[in-house]
């Protein structure tokens, strides 16, 4: 018997709240002064190098490694394909396709991205509205991420409103085939994912303070490559222990 397939209520409620987030942010960047643009800026940025510092630390014992060398790999294939060209190019069609002016309109984007969708909450609470369609852990992401965009939005624009759509495709698509990734997202790929993503919002906060340029999109590949390499590793530890 086919179990039921619970529809990703949540995830609209999840970018409903964004969206009110992201205009109630653009509306208060109209009001307020540059001086105050600059401190709120200086405030968002030291907040996301904590929120990424935390997440770094949660890495299990004996995938430091692993982790390392997901993000160099990562890189290179992300410098390689040109990833940071690729989103660019996207976020510059979109601008014009929407009139909008916005020099950070892709940064906006690819960093509310981050924020909202790297992380364990993020796959643990669609898998579980998926499966028996309880929304709870993913109503307190809702409300944590519309506190978020505000101050994002309110940094750096519209384009974290538009973050709702890689939102939907990631956290909806997990609910709607949480079934089959319920068994894949074991603790240890949950903790890499979310180590990982930790490291590129860190890189976030260094951007934003302006104590280094890292390139964020083409590290992106690292968060694929990071579950392929755990995948990889768990099954060696599981055949190792079975000898």
């Amino acid at each position: 018997m086919n179990k039921k397939i619970h529809l990703p209520i949540a995830t609209f409620i999840n970018m409903a709240a964004v969206v009110v987030g992201s205009l109630l942010g653009l509306w208060l960047n109209n009001i307020f002064p540059e001086e105050m643009k600059d401190i709120i800026f200086q405030a968002i940025g030291l907040g996301t190098l904590v929120i990424g510092l935390l997440m770094c630390l949660k890495i299990q014992d004996g995938y430091m490694l692993l982790f390392i060398f997901s993000l160099i790999i990562g890189g290179i294939i992300g410098q390689a394909i040109g990833v940071d060209e690729v989103l660019v190019s996207l976020g510059d069609s979109l601008k014009t396709s929407l009139n909008v002016g916005e020099g950070l309109f892709t940064e906006g984007l690819v960093t509310a991205f981050l924020l909202f969708c790297v992380g364990s909450m993020t796959i643990l609470g669609a898998i579980e509205e998926g499966l028996s369609g309880k929304r709870e852990l993913l109503l307190i992401k809702s409300t944590l991420d519309g506190i978020t965009s505000v101050a994002f939005a309110a940094t750096y624009g519209i384009g974290v409103l538009f973050s709702i759509i890689p939102m939907l495709l990631v956290q909806g698509g997990i609910t709607l085939a949480a079934g089959r990734l319920e068994s894949f997202f074991t603790p240890s790929i949950l903790s890499q994912i979310s180590v990982t993503g930790g490291a590129l919002i860190l890189a976030i906060g260094i951007n934003m303070l302006k104590l280094g340029e890292i390139n964020i999109e083409n590290l992106l590949p690292s968060i694929v490559v990071v579950v392929i390499f755990t995948t990889l590793y768990d099954k060696f530890l599981k055949k190792k222990d079975e000898n």
